[in-house]
């Protein structure tokens, strides 16, 4: 289970980083999924998500009390729509269906991000 784990945590942080580049892909919850996922199964990966200069504060904040700090949630957010809203009226012109899709998951997305504890 904890080779499992590792697999879907670096799953999980790729598709973050990815997503940091690409217009249809969060970063951040795909960032804390992987925090998530380190900290059940590898100390050692946990303790470099942790300790990372990009990623670390809000991992930890996360993890020690499901806090997501405003600074990151308006750019979580931001981000997320600006990347959706161009791919449906840009990329995705015509396509009703995926347009719909996406933004369903960018309205999911973002009200999971906003039913975090904002850390000041």
């Amino acid at each position: 289970m904890k080779i499992i784990l590792i697999t879907l945590g670096l799953i999980s942080l790729a598709l973050g980083i990815i997503g940091a580049f690409l217009p249809l892909l969060p970063t951040t919850p795909f960032v804390l999924l992987a925090g998530f996922l380190f900290a059940r199964s590898s100390p050692k990966l946990n303790g470099w998500i942790l300790n990372h200069k990009v990623f670390g504060k809000i991992i930890y904040d996360y993890q020690v009390d499901k806090s997501i700090t405003l600074h990151a949630k308006i750019i979580a957010i931001s981000m997320l729509w600006i990347s959706i809203l161009s791919s449906v009226f840009l990329i995705l012109e015509g396509k009703i269906g995926v347009q719909m899709l996406l933004m369903a998951i960018a309205t999911g997305v973002t009200i999971h991000i906003l039913r975090f504890k904002t850390k000041a």
